[in-house]
C-alpha cells in the first residue's frame, strides 16, 4: 500500500468519524483497521499530515491526540476524492 492511499484512507476515516477541530482521537487509534504490517507506516503518514497542517495535534497527559484541521477542509476533501 503506498503512502498516498494510506493518507487518503486516514483522512476519510477521520472525516467519517467527525474528527474536525475540537473533536480529537488518539494517534494510537489511527492504525486500527489497517493490516498489522502497515501500522508503523500509518503513524509515519499521520506525522507527515501534521507537518502539512492537515491534521491538528494536541499533546495531552495521556498522549498525542489528532483531529482534522477545519481551515484546510477543502484541501482535505480534495485529497479524499482524488482517486
Amino acid at each position: 500500500m503506498n503512502e498516498r492511499i494510506i493518507e487518503q484512507t486516514l483522512l476519510r476515516k477521520l472525516k467519517y468519524l467527525g474528527k474536525w477541530g475540537g473533536s480529537n482521537t488518539s494517534i494510537d487509534n489511527l492504525p486500527k483497521g489497517f493490516p498489522k504490517h502497515l501500522r508503523g507506516e500509518v503513524k509515519d503518514v499521520a506525522k507527515d499530515l501534521i507537518k502539512k497542517n492537515l491534521l491538528l495535534a494536541k499533546l495531552t497527559s495521556y498522549g498525542l491526540e489528532v483531529s482534522l484541521n477545519p481551515e484546510k477542509k477543502k484541501e482535505i476533501e480534495e485529497k479524499i476524492e482524488a482517486a
